[in-house]
Parts: C-alpha cells; sequence; structure tokens
C-alpha cells in the first residue's frame, strides 16, 4: 500500500508537465495539419488559374471577339480578362504568405491570428470569383445578341415577338443562375471542406490558449 501511495503522490506531482508534454504534441499536429491545409489551398488556386488559361487558349475566344466591330467593347473585354488575371495572382501571392507564416509560426496566439487571416482570405477570394463569373456571364451573353454580326437574324425574329424575346432572356437567366449554383457547389465543396478543417483547428488552439 505504500508503494502505491507513493505512485500516486508522484503522478500527482509530475500531472502538470504530463499536461504540458500532451499540449505541445497536439499544437504541433494542428500547426502540421493547418500548414498542409493552406498548402492544398495555394495549389487548388494555382490549379485553378492554370486551368482557366488554358481553357482560354484551347476556346480561343480572339476569333469570336474579331467579329465584334467595335474596338472599345473588346478593348474593355480584354482589360476585364487581364484584371480578372492580376486580381488571381495577387490572391495566389496572399496564399502563399500566409502559407509561409503558418508554416514558420511558433505562437499560438500567432497561428490563431494567421488561421482566421487565411480563412477571410479564402472567402474573399471565392465570393470574387462567383462576382466575376456574373459579371462575365452578363457581358458574354449582352454582347453576343447585341454586337455579333451573327445574331442579327436571331434578334430580328425577336424583336418581332415580344414573348420568343421574354423566353429567351429567361433561358438565359436560368443558364447563368445554373452555372452560378454549379461553381457555387464546387467552391463550397472544394474550398469550404478545407476551410472547415481550419476551423476545427482554431477551435482546438483555443481551448489550449486557455
Amino acid at each position: 500500500m505504500k508503494e502505491l501511495d507513493l505512485l500516486k503522490k508522484d503522478w500527482k506531482k509530475n500531472s502538470a508537465s504530463f499536461q504540458q508534454i500532451s499540449e505541445q504534441e497536439i499544437y504541433k499536429m494542428i500547426h502540421k495539419k493547418s500548414s498542409s491545409i493552406v498548402k492544398w489551398i495555394l495549389i487548388i488556386s494555382i490549379l485553378e488559374i492554370s486551368f482557366w488559361t488554358f481553357s482560354n487558349l484551347f476556346l480561343n475566344t480572339d476569333d469570336a471577339l474579331q467579329k465584334i466591330n467595335h474596338p472599345e467593347i473588346v478593348n474593355a473585354l480584354e482589360y476585364l480578362t487581364y484584371l480578372n488575371y492580376f486580381v488571381g495572382l495577387v490572391f495566389v501571392f496572399i496564399f502563399y504568405k500566409n502559407y509561409t507564416t503558418i508554416s514558420t509560426t511558433v505562437a499560438t496566439k500567432s497561428l490563431m491570428s494567421a488561421i482566421l487571416r487565411t480563412r477571410k482570405t479564402v472567402q474573399y477570394y471565392v465570393w470574387y470569383n462567383l462576382g466575376m463569373i456574373v459579371i462575365i456571364a452578363i457581358l458574354s451573353f449582352f454582347v453576343a445578341f447585341v454586337y455579333n454580326p451573327d445574331m442579327a437574324f436571331i434578334r430580328e425574329k425577336l424583336a418581332a415577338n415580344g414573348k420568343a424575346m421574354f423566353i429567351t432572356f429567361g433561358i438565359a437567366l436560368l443558364v447563368s443562375c445554373a452555372f452560378f449554383g454549379l461553381f457555387w457547389c464546387f467552391y463550397r465543396l472544394l474550398y469550404g471542406t478545407l476551410l472547415r478543417r481550419l476551423y476545427a483547428n482554431y477551435k482546438e488552439l483555443k481551448k489550449i490558449d486557455f
């Protein structure tokens, strides 16, 4: 009995040190998981921009733009494309900075702040992309319908039939909503899953910190 009592006393005496070691191990695991998640966010964003770049090359949109005899409209569309790529690259750079920050930070509070900052950046990135999808869809339909000479015959037919024009615009709206919903599901499934895991890490760190 004396030996058992001594073991109990010794365990109680060293319980604080055991808890500290456990928290350090948990922190290392969360730190590693968070770094891996942000790395995947960076990789996916690069793959996404690369996909759209190669898609534009294969689609050969220059031929379609050449049919529009309005240089100012063509220039505006090209500027919008360049702006979209520039903003995308800025987000990729921010994701890279977030990844390096999370990978190298050692303080719990700093890691928690970096995780929250990363989540906000990804949310801004997703909403920016969804907004651009809506704007590009509306502009593409408008320019193709109004300024493309191949659509002249269809424009005349629709102008003579108000009901057909209403149905055509309704279908275009439904198609745009379908594309928006498709991309929203894609972003929610991909980035949303990563953000949920990242926020779960934040909550675990909050337990350790307090």
